[in-house]
């Protein structure tokens, strides 16, 4: 549901997987479409994190 969104948006989307059920997932997104409901629900989750929910990665502090 998250891939038709972003395409709904217009946004490219590189879906990546290695798992053949998820694979044929991917694919089976441009069998439907979501609703204006569905779509603004999605969109009221925007938290304005620009896409991140952890730390920036030249910001962040790595100790192996």
């Amino acid at each position: 549901m998250v891939l038709r969104w972003h395409i709904q948006h217009g946004y490219i989307v590189f879906p990546k997987s290695v798992t053949p059920e998820r694979i044929t997932e991917n694919f089976e997104l441009w069998d439907f479409e979501l609703d204006a409901d569905a779509m603004e629900r999605i969109d009221s989750l925007d938290r304005g994190e620009a896409g991140r929910s952890g730390p920036h990665p030249e910001r962040f502090d790595y100790v192996p």
